[in-house]
């Protein structure tokens, strides 16, 4: 295509108006992704993030410094590097300030920074400003030419490329931005977790998302609240895009007036609490609509203790439907829709976690290797100088008689070259040196000055010749970061159970739960009991045969879960309200019929929970001896219809015993021999769910087996039975914490008259409880009618039984005839 001349001088060069607009366009677009919209995934940052960062640098904003006007701050940005408006500058000031935007805030702001209710900040001649601590870590090395700076805008001065950035603030932080045709949206993470995700890809560069994902378990939001599920997450790792769904924490709280109120505390991130389209206007909207009728009235309490929005409900709404309305029709669910774009080398690409650890090691080994190399070659300089010091002051004489007997500076200078074999750099040194440089105090410190460069200077070769003490340098200061930073994970993650189903439409109430000794199993509602005026006669709260008795009884909620711990160590779970809820002298259902039991195998402890977090561990212990405890919160799980397993259970083995523990209680074995060990829990290890345990009791004689496993509380008592019906029961007090993996002590005289130990129980003096023998016979007794006696006594008769039977077992009884008796049953202590 022609060119045409103009008088001007210049050139008109005729172009399509599709081809001028094709490219202008892409002009524009690749500007607005590179130099405004997306971060670099070696920073995490903006150019106006970095440019607001670098320049608090510049004037020394630092965090023991007074806080400045931030319109001296967005001044200094615009007239120096930015070249666009000083309200893009302000808002990004202030939104690197805000506690519910940022997870780790760089900016500590002075004044009215906007709140989460989504009132803007004060204008920027009211606030103040100056770097947090953290943003001093982003800053760190940036004088040591550990990053490339380049000209500004009108070449008036020079900017970094990107901040040296010490820990990586692109996962820690997130990001997000529209760029034309493409966008990013990155969630924040703990600061723990992505340091020791990164130091498990600097350890193995071959590392898969799962293995990533033991230290990084998901976003962790500034404002909180609860994540629903790890599908969503694990996607966003895995291919950089991803939905994560998002839930507020609220509670139940009764009001008074036999009316609740919902509480919400916790919010989604990015989610207003009030103001216009936030989330009090949208359920004042949603009662009004009459799509909620059970509302009647939503007022904000919150305060600078913590967020608190009570919705206060009719009398005969049930808490938990209305919440789960909230959650389906409000922003009190809500999504975070992942999508991992940033700039690599300057162009936008999708990455996954591992991807984006692994351009930030990169950048990393780039700023440790440039910050090395600095520093030597500064340290050489130095070395190089202090060795035409040391040799002047040899030459003390020698040099005063040069300098004194030259004619001007330059004589004196190739003078000192030219005797003493020295280079320009060391003779201007000379040259340089105060009258107090000579004393021999002075002469010592320089030789101790350049022994130590030596030594220094060696260590910083060593440094840049080994790539592993690079790495270890990067994970060193890493660490030191996390522990000096770091804190506790704020979002909770809870594995998603489908969405709203059945159980939104129970009511949660109160249930009690009654197993027998045969294991038939029912619950009845708590009002049933209630319902009878003190001093009433009783209702029977089962009907059993006269062979069977119940051997737990607890109080729950129809929302709670039950498990079932069996013999072969296998654990099956039921919600509540899943349970036969019959009439009150029905004998219930059998446990046959309701979970899949196999063959041989039966229910040897039951555990209700809510949440799993009533106790920190459990503890489980089988008759061969072993022991073991494993984190309560490790069977909050899917468990398929056929259970998981609990324990690892060998063949000749089975479990006798499962028991909540708190990490500090004490644990009692006691086997058929007549032996008690008892021992601190934290002898134990915590482990996972499928492992054996280690051996808690020394059972290896042959014949020999353990028959019970508690917590031991010397405010309870241990009763013990033989084979022959002798029996007995002493103060827990009187067994002594030794080790595990012994024999323990003795807990009752053992005679062939008196046969081998059959029974034992941890026991408080109000209970009662049968003994059952091999015969199929029953004896029931108080807990009070055995005598007390001392650990080596032989005990007393407390069963008579046919000279060919023996006593197989005790159990406690537990009565369900008074309300008041159920209602008082721990459900911590059901095992």
């Amino acid at each position: 295509m022609a060119t045409i001349d103009t008088l001007g001088g210049g050139n008109i060069e005729p172009r399509g108006l599709e081809d001028e607009m094709r490219s202008a366009y892409l002009d524009y677009a690749m500007s607005v992704i590179v130099g405004r919209a997306l971060p670099d995934v070696r920073d995490g940052l903006k150019p106006v993030h970095r440019r607001v960062l670098h320049v608090m640098n510049e004037m020394n904003l630092r965090p023991d410094r007074k806080h400045v006007k931030c319109a001296q701050i967005v001044g200094e940005v615009m007239g120096k590097y930015h070249p666009h408006g000083d309200s893009a500058i302000y808002d990004t000031l202030v939104r690197l300030a805000q506690n519910f935007s940022m997870r780790y805030t760089l900016v500590d702001g002075h004044g009215n920074f906007g709140n989460v209710d989504g009132w803007p900040a004060a204008a920027m001649r009211y606030t103040e400003a100056r770097l947090d601590h953290l943003a001093t870590e982003m800053l760190r090395d940036i004088d040591q030419d550990t990053v490339d700076f380049v000209p500004t805008y009108d070449g008036g001065t020079r900017e970094p490329l990107v901040l040296p950035a010490r820990f990586p603030n692109l996962l820690v932080n997130g990001s997000s931005g529209i760029a034309v045709g493409m966008a990013t949206n990155i969630p924040p993470h703990n600061l723990r977790e992505v340091v020791a995700a990164t130091i498990a890809y600097i350890d193995d560069p071959e590392i898969d998302i799962e293995g990533l994902m033991k230290h990084i378990h998901g976003p962790d939001f500034p404002t909180a609240g609860t994540i629903l599920g790890r599908d969503g997450i694990r996607d966003a790792y895995a291919t950089g895009r991803g939905r994560v769904r998002m839930q507020g924490k609220a509670h139940i709280e009764p009001i008074g007036q036999g009316k609740e109120a919902i509480i919400v505390t916790e919010l989604p991130y990015q989610v207003r609490k009030g103001g216009d389209g936030g989330l009090i206007e949208k359920i004042a909207s949603l009662v009004d609509d009459k799509k909620i009728t059970e509302i009647t009235d939503v007022r904000d309490e919150s305060d600078r203790r913590g967020m608190r929005i009570v919705i206060e409900l009719k009398r005969e709404a049930i808490p938990k439907v209305v919440l789960n309305k909230l959650y389906k029709h409000t922003p009190l669910q809500a999504t975070f829709g992942v999508n991992m774009v940033a700039l690599v080398d300057n162009v936008p690409k999708t990455l996954s976690l591992r991807e984006v650890l692994g351009h930030y090691v990169d950048h990393q080994r780039e700023v440790v290797v440039r910050r090395t190399k600095y520093e030597l070659r500064r340290a050489e300089e130095r070395a190089h100088i202090l060795e035409g010091l040391l040799i002047a002051q040899d030459n003390l004489d020698e040099v005063i008689a040069l300098i004194r007997g030259s004619r001007d500076p330059e004589q004196a200078r190739i003078g000192l070259v030219e005797r003493f074999a020295l280079t320009v750099v060391q003779a201007e040194a000379i040259l340089q040196l105060t009258l107090r440089r000579l004393t021999a105090l002075e002469a010592d410190k320089i030789r101790a000055e350049h022994a130590d460069l030596v030594e220094r200077i060696a260590e910083l070769r060593a440094i840049l010749g080994d790539e592993a003490r690079v790495y270890a340098l990067i994970k060193e200061e890493l660490e030191e970061i996390a522990s000096r930073y770091g804190d506790e994970r704020r979002t909770e993650i809870t594995y998603a159970e489908g969405e709203i189903d059945i159980e939104d439409l129970i009511a949660d109430q109160q249930m009690v739960i009654s197993i027998t000794h045969s294991g038939y199993i029912k619950s009845l509602p708590l009002s049933t009991y209630r319902q009878q005026r003190r001093g009433g006669v009783g209702i029977t709260g089962m009907d059993t045969k006269d062979d069977d008795w119940i051997e737990h009884l607890f109080v729950t909620s129809t929302h709670d879960f039950l498990l079932f711990f069996t013999n072969r160590g296998k654990v099956y779970r039921l919600k509540v309200y899943d349970l036969p809820e019959q009439s009150r002298t029905a004998r219930g259902r059998a446990l046959v019929n309701l979970l899949p039991l196999r063959e041989g195998e039966k229910v040897q402890s039951v555990l209700n929970t809510r949440d799993f977090s009533e106790g920190r561990y459990l503890v489980f212990a089988t008759r061969n001896g072993m022991i073991k405890k494993t984190e309560f919160m490790a069977y909050n799980t899917p468990i398929k219809a056929d259970g998981i397993i609990a324990i690892n259970i060998r063949d000749d083995d089975e479990l006798i015993a499962v028991r909540k523990t708190s990490g500090e209680d004490d644990i009692i074995m006691v086997s058929r021999s007549g032996q008690a060990a008892r021992f601190s829990e934290d002898k134990v290890r915590a482990m996972g769910r499928d492992t054996s345990g280690v051996r808690g009791m020394n059972v290896s004689q042959p014949g020999n087996a353990v028959l019970a496993m508690d917590v031991a509380r010397d405010d309870q008592e241990l009763l013990v039975v033989t084979e022959n019906g002798y029996g007995k029961r002493t103060a827990i007090s009187e067994y002594p914490a030794k080790n595990r993996d012994t024999m323990g002590v003795k807990t009752i005289q053992l005679t062939e008259n008196k046969g081998a130990l059959a029974g034992a129980l941890v026991v408080r003096e109000h209970q009662e409880l049968v003994f059952i023998s091999q015969g199929g016979m029953v004896q029931r007794t108080s807990v009070r009618g055995i005598s007390r006696y001392g650990r080596a006594s032989q005990g007393v008769k407390v069963m008579n039984i046919r000279d060919d039977d023996q006593v197989s077992a005790v159990a406690l009884v537990v009565e369900s005839e008074s309300g008041d008796e159920a209602a008082a049953v721990e459900p911590a202590e059901q095992g």
